[in-house]
């Protein structure tokens, strides 16, 4: 740590060393990246966390902090590496559903303060040979997030948005203030060691078809885009360069480290295969870290044990060729159990739905319009909002023939999910009781949003707000209409993409 102590302080009679840090200390430097990105993320990246919440998570940090050190030394030190530590837990926290752009709300302020308080402690209360275990915002983090759950707290997104000045600004100071720290500090390869073993890792699992869902993503995250936007994420840079480097919890020789980064971009890789949200993802990289921590000291005597020379009778080339294939069935191995471990979250192909021909009258849909939500989520979505509207049309009127011919195989080019499920019943009860209502609608509003129907991890979906007339005849069973009536209707259409890129209804919910 490098610090001055600038002047003394009196109190009560006795005086009291202020020891500020020096303008060369690492952390101050540090702080300036974080601090740049709680800004931008505050004035053009749309951040859901507001300005009391994070000085809440780093006056708490500072406050611990400054007690402790006055109690054991007797000095008034600048707490700056509590307040990094604060500083980073509102970085990444997040209340779920929290309103965006409500920048000064206090609204569960407590939360970003108990959790900030709770991570600093680890630093003082979980310690061995002098030295603190974990890295305090990092171990603090996942525990609320195992403790607390999705239902309330969630990390950061991986996704920051679509291009922007602002995005790409914050690339700029995470990667220039990133690579310009860790250079200092001599942890250059090893952060570089890290992003390179888990992009690969992650590749493996993109390459096996992975999948999770996203709060801001209309449709899964699968393949390589998931892999593209977890390895570019501006989240995974942070942690790269400011979350595993804090040389108080890694490997102490430059050897060690770069073993142990590998290691870990391994253990963050195995712990992101089951996931199958975003929320999994994210705490599984983040546990990843306190996995590890404990670990590091294996990792300073690796290198040496790696180095020994192997005896053996067979001569030297025999011991080469031993080491090379221990190594490279390790490797092997490693992959099996990565592609194995992503079972869960892996996609399946799904069966093409038979092509239906159906009249809808194009010029009879109303305008639509999109929401600002669906534009910032989806621009492919809100520029072919005519279209799905058709696509919406069609779908409704495919369920009115399915139903007039009891054909349910139908019914899979324009459902999916809970209404394919629905409709299916319906057309088999209508069958069995020997009458069926077909419904015709025609509308008058059509409005496209986005609706989270499982909580932001459940992925979000599109929704199509229409309002109009509905006409019902219901026909007996020669298909004779016995009676016709007609009523309003204000519903909430959901959908998502199908089978060969078809939009589909998975859904119907009431109007908001």
């Amino acid at each position: 740590m490098t610090a001055v102590a600038a002047r003394t302080l009196r109190i009560g009679g006795s005086s009291y060393p202020v020891v500020f840090p020096s303008i060369r200390d690492p952390r101050l430097h540090l702080a300036g990246v974080i601090i740049t990105i709680h800004v931008l993320g505050q004035t053009s990246l749309g951040f859901t966390v507001s300005v009391p919440q994070i000085l809440s998570a780093i006056l708490a940090c500072a406050l611990i902090e400054l007690v402790w050190t006055f109690v054991e030394s007797r000095r008034i030190v600048w707490p700056a590496s509590a307040m990094l530590t604060g500083s980073g837990v509102a970085l990444i926290l997040r209340i779920v559903e929290q309103s965006p752009g409500d920048h000064w709300t206090w609204d569960r302020w407590y939360l970003f303060a108990s959790i900030a308080a709770a991570s600093l402690l680890t630093k003082y209360l979980i310690r061995f040979r002098g030295s603190h275990v974990f890295n305090p915002s990092n171990v603090g983090l996942v525990g609320a997030f195992l403790l607390l759950g999705s239902t309330v707290i969630e990390p950061l997104d991986f996704w920051w948005g679509p291009p922007s000045p602002g995005l790409l600004a914050a690339y700029a100071v995470i990667l220039g203030g990133g690579i310009a720290i860790t250079s200092r500090l001599r942890l250059l390869p090893m952060a570089a060691t890290f992003w390179l073993s888990l992009t690969v890792g992650l590749g493996l699992l993109a390459a096996a078809g992975h999948c999770m869902t996203a709060a801001w993503a209309l449709q899964p995250v699968c393949g390589f885009d998931f892999w593209r936007v977890v390895v570019t994420s501006p989240e995974v840079l942070i942690f790269v360069f400011f979350m595993i480097t804090d040389p108080k919890t890694i490997p102490t020789r430059p050897g060690g480290r770069v073993l142990w980064a590998l290691a870990l971009g391994m253990a963050c890789t195995l712990l992101m295969a089951p996931q199958t949200t975003e929320f999994g993802a994210k705490v599984g990289l983040l546990a990843g870290l306190v996995v590890m921590c404990p670990l590091r000291g294996l990792f300073d005597r690796a290198p040496a044990v790696m180095r020994r020379p192997i005896t053996s009778a067979s001569g030297p080339v025999l011991s080469v060729f031993a080491r090379g294939a221990a190594i490279g069935a390790s490797l092997v191995l490693a992959g099996m159990a990565l592609v194995a471990a992503g079972t869960p979250a892996r996609s399946s192909p799904r069966e093409l739905p038979a092509v239906t021909s159906v009249a809808v009258e194009v010029g009879a849909l109303p305008p639509v319009s999109v929401g600002d939500e669906v534009s910032a989520l989806s621009g492919e979505a809100a520029s072919e909002a005519d279209g799905i509207a058709v696509a919406l049309a069609e779908a409704l009127a495919i369920e009115r023939q399915a139903m007039m011919t009891s054909d349910t195989s139908l019914l899979r080019a324009a459902d999916g999910g809970a209404r394919l499920i629905e409709m299916e019943r319906a057309i088999e009860a209508a069958a069995t009781a020997g009458e069926r209502v077909v419904s015709e609608f025609t509308f008058d509003g059509l409005h496209l949003d986005v609706v989270h129907l499982d909580g932001p991890q459940g992925g979000a979906h599109l929704v199509v707000d229409a309002t109009g007339l509905v006409e019902e005849a219901t026909l007996d069973p020669s298909g004779v209409e016995v009676d016709r009536a007609e009523r309003r209707f204000d519903t909430r259409f959901v959908l998502e993409r199908g089978p060969g890129e078809r939009w589909v209804i998975v859904a119907e919910i009431p109007a908001s």
